[in-house]
């Protein structure tokens, strides 16, 4: 069993929480967002959660089933198709660099503020998604700490 990091480095996974509790962001689209992320980096922890907190604030599931194939969906309006496009450009640097066009399709939907924030939702649930990885925190495993029960999902 690895260790939980939340029990080591405590002041910068304080610092994680204010970050996170920060991010200014309407639900609906952090959902999808947290979710697509974590998919990608293949977080089952944070997929785990993150669609236990969509249904919570009232996400379709078929969207949610959707998802991975957002590209092929009609259920996604054009703003949360040009959030998800950002969320997996930034999320897969490493395969290409960020393009000006990149940069204009979210930016034709986003203002200069949603755009930092959504930017900064990406980021955060990335830095989550590895140490989520690093340490395999069981998915399931704080539902009943934070309320995640509720979403009848078992």
């Amino acid at each position: 069993m690895r260790l939980h990091y939340s029990q080591h480095a405590t002041a910068t996974y304080q610092a994680l929480l204010s970050l996170e509790a920060s991010l200014k962001l309407d639900n609906p689209l952090k959902d999808l967002i947290k979710i697509r992320v974590s998919q990608i980096n293949g977080c089952v922890f944070c997929v785990d959660m993150h669609v236990k907190e969509a249904k919570l604030h009232g996400e379709r599931e078929l969207r949610l089933y959707h998802l991975p194939v957002w590209r092929e969906s009609a259920l996604f309006s054009e703003k949360e198709r040009a959030a998800l496009q950002w969320a997996e450009t930034l999320t897969r640097l490493a395969d290409h660099h960020v393009s000006d066009a990149d940069y204009a399709a979210v930016r034709a939907h986003f203002d200069e503020e949603e755009l930092v924030a959504l930017t900064h939702v990406i980021n955060t649930i990335n830095t989550w998604n590895r140490l989520n990885a690093a340490f395999a925190t069981p998915a399931g495993g704080m539902d009943k700490i934070i309320g995640l029960d509720k979403a009848a999902l078992a």
